[in-house]
């Protein structure tokens, strides 16, 4: 009997490895070769970047933010603005424009968020209402009605001199409202709705500690359908691109030490869950993980989105001539922005511009067709430039320079690519420049 009941148990332990193996193979392998190749690849490329020197001088200065956010003043956030604060201290960020979900009663309170500097960093107020509403730049006393007919919530937005941009534009929106002025054409929420958890789950278990940032980039797939759609509204009309950080933190489960000796277990956002029983057993096993327990105070918490994380993952850069609320919205509102998935590498600095004899111009401006018209790119790090004309590819290159002439008008776009262990990753994406048609030109030749 104890021979055979060996056999048993080893036959049993046999399959619960074979088992293991099959589920977490593909953890195993991002632990042990892909993500430590990844982390030495993303520091090797963060050691080569170079100053980005321009040929010629732009009246801009580079401030990088996040757009899209959430606060405890969002139904499924509980992250306050001291908080908000401190990350965008940590992570070196000028600016942040907030997106919270509509208040109670189903209004936009604009004077119930943070506005304006502290500590040097810029707050934006704004919310995200039904059909994608996002609008900023409206004044503090101003109150919406989130529940508005569309049209003429959007007249309301514009006559009060809000700026209009829409998010999650993946779902049904209301693209023929002259209102709107820009769109995300990147969202990391988006991004997630085609990710099995099931495919996921081997990587956070196992790899989300110690690679978080290699475990989030799982999520990323290319929005090949969604710059399609941005390119062929901006064929008739400016729509301005932004990404969305679309930070909740809220994405997890934390544990409340009770005066009772129990652990109630929270979800992130806030929303209770349940009420455990601990025995001396359980309640040992959860000091010897989370440390010393002192009723009503967090035991621990595991969090899958934590706000700097998410923060960090890409950015959304405004050409402006202040850090103020007023010159970033008015780079918004003219397409004077560019996103960078910082967390591969950091962006700032890079540009795309047009130049002549007779003028120059950045991304959201328009210049002339002339015989020396250029569309030049630098980067503070070396990748792989497509120049994309109404989102058709007409020029690639790869270095820190690059230097193209245009022979056609239109509006031309820039994306930027790295090189990560022999695979050309997305990493920068830019507004249009348009390239006008020269009429002195027209007439000579008529």
């Amino acid at each position: 009997m104890l021979r055979w009941s060996g056999r048993i148990c080893l036959v049993l332990l046999l399959i619960v490895v074979i088992a293991f193996l099959v589920v977490f193979r593909g953890a195993l392998y991002n632990r042990y070769f892909v993500f430590p190749r990844q982390a030495a690849a993303w520091e090797a490329i963060a050691e080569s970047r170079v100053a980005v020197e321009l040929p010629y001088q732009i009246p801009w200065n580079h401030y990088r933010g996040s757009a899209h956010n959430h606060s405890e003043l969002s139904h499924d956030s509980e992250v306050p603005f001291e908080e908000i604060l401190q990350v965008l201290k940590d992570t070196d960020r000028d600016f942040i424009a907030m997106s919270d979900h509509c208040l109670e009663g189903g209004i936009a309170d604009y004077g119930a968020q943070w506005r304006g500097l502290y500590d040097g960093k810029l707050f934006i107020p704004g919310y995200e209402m039904r059909r994608g509403f996002m609008p900023w730049g409206l004044d503090s006393d101003v109150v919406l009605d989130c529940s508005k007919d569309p049209e003429e919530l959007a007249e309301e937005i514009e006559s009060l001199g809000g700026l209009l941009f829409i998010a999650h534009p993946e779902e049904e929106r209301d693209w023929h409202l002259p209102q709107i002025r820009g769109m995300e054409i990147y969202n990391t929420h988006a991004d997630t709705k085609d990710e099995e958890l099931t495919a996921l789950a081997p990587d956070i278990l196992m790899n989300f500690r110690k690679y978080p940032e290699q475990t989030i980039r799982l999520i990323f797939d290319r929005n090949t359908e969604m710059l399609a759609h941005w390119d062929q509204m901006n064929m008739t009309r400016d729509i301005v691109g932004i990404a969305a950080n679309d930070c909740h933190q809220n994405v997890g489960v934390y544990g409340v030490y009770m005066d009772n000796g129990n652990i109630m277990i929270y979800e992130a956002s806030g929303k209770r869950q349940e009420e455990y029983n601990l025995n001396f057993f359980t309640r040992t096993l959860l000091r010897l993980f989370a440390g010393p327990l002192t009723p009503g105070e967090e035991a621990f918490r595991i969090q899958l989105d934590p706000y700097d994380l998410m923060i960090r993952y890409v950015s959304t850069y405004a050409l402006a001539s202040e850090l103020t609320e007023e010159a970033i919205l008015d780079a918004f509102a003219e397409g004077r922005v560019y996103i960078g998935f910082d967390m591969i590498a950091d962006s700032s600095g890079f540009i795309f511009m047009a130049h002549n004899s007779q003028q120059q111009a950045v991304m959201g401006e328009n210049i002339m067709l002339t015989p020396d018209t250029r569309l030049i790119v630098a980067s503070p790090h070396r990748c792989r430039v497509t120049i994309l004309r109404h989102g058709e590819e007409v020029y690639f290159d790869e270095g820190v320079i690059v230097d193209w002439q245009p022979t056609a008008p239109g509006k031309y776009r820039v994306e930027a690519e790295l090189d990560i262990l022999g695979e050309w990753v997305p990493w920068v994406y830019t507004n249009p420049i348009e390239v006008l048609r020269d009429v002195t030109t027209i007439g000579a030749q008529n």
